[in-house]
């Protein structure tokens, strides 16, 4: 692997362990903050000694801060923070320890960790764990030789309360925003893969899959169909007399003409350099023409502020869909030897396949 690739992937990583340490730094200082009080709610009703007082005030209140420090200095931040959720799980089975497995603050303890875990690192994340977290529970239990007191208190559920209600909420609201934030990269990332960069329209590999489909449809259902290729004429010599901006340019005002020009329902894309391609459902030969007409006669308006001489002449093949295209490329052929035939005939051109 090329070294400049293998430091953008490793950059990569990082800033993706950093993303997942920040997601779930706030969800840490909430739940471990209010998890203090179903501890303590316990805790205050027993005779307890001051240091455990100072753990549980360090694990509700500085932890989440260390950890997220941690995470942010270490080279590998995804890896540091799923050891932080991990040290989590064992601060959680100390705390059920010391309540002597007391059921809500308990049950409340372990429920809202293993939403954490699953939501953080999926059930491979959530088994490890609740395995830890037991663990230190039961071995806690027995070497420390804390009595087992299941009952909960009416003072205790109430404490427990904020943690019940808070957390679930909270953790849910940066669900939400981390899906929106997935859901819109997809959406990017699909429109990356279909659409053309320059122009916004249909790509070539997305839009001869839309043939393919609009070639099917006529075959089931026997409606006029039109395919369209459209070239813009002496596009080499606007590139050299002009620069290849007044090109690229020359090709977006193309693509938002024929947009404006063409209806909804039509297919539009690019379909390569300085060539586009449009299907025009329930469309005869002669209304795609006249259609192009339309167009040719718009692009005889000067668009170029700075270049009022400069105008765009397009040529075009027209090809009508019937049982003669058997397949896709057939069809394409067709209008392409009417696109050729109007560049032979002196271009600025509209030509209907025979």
């Amino acid at each position: 692997m090329p070294k400049k690739l293998q430091t953008t992937l490793v950059n990569d990583t990082h800033h993706s362990g950093l993303r997942f340490a920040k997601r779930t730094y706030l969800p840490r200082i909430v739940g471990l903050g209010t998890g203090c009080f179903c501890v303590g709610s316990v805790m205050i009703e027993h005779s307890t000694p001051v240091w455990l007082w100072l753990l549980l005030f360090f694990n509700g209140f500085i932890w989440p801060h260390l950890a997220y420090w941690k995470a942010k200095r270490s080279a590998t931040p995804f890896k540091s923070e799923i050891q932080n959720l991990q040290v989590d799980a064992i601060f959680g089975g100390i705390w059920i320890a010391v309540m002597g497995f007391n059921a809500l603050p308990s049950a409340t303890i372990f429920a809202m960790m293993g939403m954490n875990n699953i939501s953080a690192g999926g059930k491979s994340l959530f088994f490890r764990c609740v395995i830890a977290q037991i663990s230190v529970a039961l071995a806690l239990l027995w070497v420390a030789k804390i009595p087992f007191l299941p009952e909960t208190s009416p003072f205790q559920l109430y404490l427990c309360l904020p943690m019940i209600m808070i957390y679930p909420i909270f953790l849910g609201n940066v669900t939400y925003r981390t899906y929106r934030k997935l859901a819109e990269h997809k959406q990017a990332i699909m429109q990356i893969s279909v659409r053309d960069g320059l122009t916004g329209l249909y790509n070539r590999r997305h839009w001869e899959s839309l043939l393919n489909t609009e070639l099917e449809s006529f075959r089931r259902y026997r409606h006029k169909t039109t395919l369209v290729l459209i070239d813009i004429d002496h596009f080499k010599s606007i590139n050299d007399n002009y620069g290849h901006s007044v090109g690229d340019q020359a090709i977006i005002l193309l693509a938002q003409e024929l947009q404006q020009t063409m209806r909804t329902a039509d297919i539009i894309g690019r379909f390569g350099g300085d060539e586009f391609a449009a299907i025009l459902p329930h469309s005869t030969k002669l209304q795609a023409k006249r259609a192009i007409e339309r167009l040719q006669s718009r692009l005889a308006n000067s668009l170029f502020p700075h270049h009022p001489e400069l105008q765009i002449h397009i040529s075009a093949g027209i090809a009508e869909c019937d049982d003669a295209q058997e397949t896709p490329t057939n069809w394409l052929n067709a209008a392409d030897s009417a696109l050729y035939i109007a560049k032979k005939s002196g271009r600025n051109r509209v030509e209907i396949a025979e």
